[in-house]
């Protein structure tokens, strides 16, 4: 073979090469769709050619719902090379009317170019009239002229007369306001205007943020029916859409006269459940408070005042139950807490019935809630059983009503006492007396170690999590994450929270949460919600505790000799 073949075939195998590689380079993905112009009942398909690999149809999502995803591939030789080709297609089915812009969409390492389609209103999307329509959606808000940081409750009503297949309901969040979905749906049957019809409601909660119109866009509802005997006839697709009127509300700004804490309700009732019926000096008595706030929800409520028994008692609160319910259309929170009072000596002991101030937004008037003071006779302290609550109803009045001057509720103690159960419960200590000492003297033969390592995983047993932080800090009120951070701590209120802090940017976010709470046009409060959560996100940094010596010695004796 001659040197001249040889070079002939090298430069044609390059060539071939060259090809080869060209053939492998991506070449600019096309998008078009099938038609420009469409009504909002209709769909329309997106189709993309590309050799890159499939596209993300992610951002169309936002005013599209997307079916019938379709691909095929192509392969063919062109110039003396291997091509290869992808053509995918989706059905959009648009979720508003007016001029939509398809998105650029990634495919590859490339993005497709943007496309207009204009979307023309039909009577379907126009809101449907009760007892005349397949499918109806109905919107309402318990109150038009909310203050700001005020639960507005939102209920969501879909109403339907035929079997659905599939469908979507939702309410778009309004800027300058928070808005969550609340509770499960309930499934009910209703006959409007003759015909009969499905119905399921959703709750949602809004709180507005700043003062000013707020626009609250129309439930949408979306779906699609089994269809039925016309529908198959002249080929009906089933599609079932309806749309709620926008509501705007009217935000009123924190009146100067309001009381603080800032606590908009629309109702607040206070009430005793349980109350002693006789006393003794050392003895604990149980008191049980309940608050009924209509408008609240857990998150806005704060705690009940304690009971300021004096120096003659001590008090021991319970952490308090929450049962979150609706009113109607409004947001109802009933808040029990127990506490247990123990009188120092006998005599004469009074409980101040518990106060607190709220702001009427029915009235636009500042107003309190009180109880009853409590009046108790307690007798000289002596062994026996603990007193058994016994139920009170004391509610106190109505928002309007004259508050009573003083009254009080008087609860006499029998004076007999009995002895028998005296010489029993002698008997009793001194058999536990004689326990102690056997459990002491076996103490000293134990390891010293032993019972710290018993008591110190169940106390790390209790230590919140992150993720309970994590929760709280995205849903909870400044009252939760202070009182969770304060376990996390082991310190109590908010002051101590921030004395215990090592780190600095914690301090400062939960004071300009706190500031936020308190101020009064509102504050920015979604801001410093997010502020909270940088600040708290790998948890809390605390100072270091001064650790106590220790010498080897059990507790309360001196070590020399």
């Amino acid at each position: 073979m001659s040197a001249a073949t040889s070079t002939q075939r090298w430069w044609r195998a390059c060539g071939w090469l060259l090809l080869g590689v060209s053939s492998l380079a991506h070449a600019q993905p096309r998008a078009w769709l099938d038609r420009d112009a469409i009504s909002d009942t209709d769909t329309v398909t997106l189709n993309i050619e590309t050799d890159a690999g499939a596209p993300d149809y992610a951002p169309l999502q936002a005013d599209f719902e997307l079916s019938g995803q379709t691909s095929s591939r192509q392969v063919q030789w062109s110039q003396g090379a291997v091509q290869s080709r992808s053509l995918y297609g989706v059905a959009l089915s648009p979720r508003r009317s007016g001029v939509l812009t398809i998105p650029a969409l990634q495919v590859g390492a490339a993005r497709t170019a943007p496309l207009r389609l204009t979307v023309a209103a039909s009577a379907a999307a126009t809101p449907a009239v009760p007892g005349n329509a397949t499918a109806f959606v109905e919107m309402e808000v318990d109150d038009d002229s909310p203050y700001v940081q005020q639960s507005v409750g939102v209920v969501v009503q879909l109403y339907y007369a035929s079997q659905l297949l599939s469908g979507e309901l939702g309410v778009d969040a309004p800027e300058g306001a928070s808005m969550q979905r609340v509770g499960e749906d309930r499934s009910l049957v209703r006959e409007v205007n003759g015909r009969r019809y499905n119905l399921v409601e959703r709750r949602y909660l809004l709180i507005p943020e700043r003062s000013g119109p707020l626009v609250l866009p129309g439930a949408r509802f979306n779906g699609r029916s089994a269809g039925g005997f016309f529908d198959d006839l002249f080929g009906g697709d089933g599609r079932l859409r309806a749309n709620a009127p926008d509501r705007t509300l009217q935000v009123r700004a924190q009146p100067d006269a309001a009381p603080q804490p800032w606590l908009p309700l629309h109702d607040l009732r206070l009430r005793y459940t349980a109350v002693p019926t006789r006393g003794r000096a050392g003895e604990a008595l149980t008191v049980v408070v309940e608050a009924v706030a209509d408008g609240a929800t857990r998150a806005q409520f704060p705690e009940l005042p304690p009971l300021d028994v004096g120096p003659g008692a001590q008090v021991f609160a319970e952490p308090p139950q929450y049962d979150e319910t609706f009113n109607g259309s409004t947001p109802r929170l009933t808040l029990t807490r127990r506490y247990s009072v123990v009188p120092r000596q006998p005599g004469t002991l009074v409980i101040p019935g518990p106060q607190m101030a709220w702001w009427d937004v029915r009235g636009s008037q500042a107003r309190t809630a009180t109880l009853p003071d409590l009046r108790l006779v307690v007798a000289a302290g002596a062994p026996g059983t603990a007193p058994a609550p016994t139920a009170l109803d004391t509610t106190s009045p109505l928002p309007g009503a004259s508050a009573p001057p003083s009254d009080a509720v008087t609860v006499a103690v029998a004076a007999n006492r009995p002895w028998g159960w005296i010489a029993a419960a002698a008997g009793f200590a001194a058999l536990w007396l004689l326990t102690l000492a056997w459990a002491w003297r076996r103490r000293r033969v134990a390891a010293p170690g032993a019972s710290h390592a018993a008591v110190g995983p169940a106390a790390s047993a209790q230590m919140p999590s992150r993720g309970e932080l994590r929760r709280a800090l995205d849903h909870e009120g400044l009252d939760e994450i202070v009182a969770l951070l304060g376990r996390m701590g082991g310190v109590h209120g908010l002051d101590a929270v921030l004395a215990r802090l090592a780190a600095p940017a914690q301090r400062q976010a939960l004071c300009d949460m706190q500031a936020a709470r308190w101020s009064r046009d509102g504050g920015d409060a979604a801001q410093t919600r997010q502020a909270l959560r940088r600040a708290f996100h790998d948890g809390p940094h605390w100072q270091p505790l001064q650790a106590a010596e220790n010498t080897g010695l059990a507790p309360l004796y001196p070590s020399g000799r």
